[in-house]
């Protein structure tokens, strides 16, 4: 069983930066890819971002250039650097796990954390 703890919400003005981390304990798979999802009130769960075990990454086109997915040498540690913040990027981040590869659709994942709220002030 994979354990996922996110960290590193909070709130920012429109513009500025957060870093999110998310570190996984337990039974993690030698081929584990990591990723985060968000989720505003009202909206379905969608995906952000995802980086495999080799550092392959993946980017939803609403976030492509400001947002950067990164994981540590160990592979059980995830980053999400989160620059030029807009007030629409403001949601619940939740950090996923599968074994194998990246999926946008959420249902494929297999691990969750239990989310980080992100606010953007305008």
């Amino acid at each position: 069983q994979v354990q996922l703890v996110e960290s590193g919400g909070g709130l920012v003005q429109a513009g500025g930066s957060l870093r999110l981390s998310c570190a996984a304990s337990g039974r993690t798979p030698s081929i584990y890819a990591m990723g985060w999802f968000r989720q505003a009130p009202g909206k379905e769960r969608e995906f952000v971002a995802g980086i495999t075990w080799n550092r392959l990454t993946s980017y939803s086109d609403s976030v492509k250039g400001r947002f950067t997915i990164s994981r540590d040498n160990a592979k059980t540690t995830v980053y999400l650097q989160m620059d030029s913040l807009k007030p629409e990027d403001a949601a619940v981040y939740y950090c996923a796990g599968r074994s194998g590869g990246i999926w946008e659709r959420a249902t494929y994942w297999e691990n969750w954390g239990q989310g980080t709220q992100v606010t953007v002030s305008s």
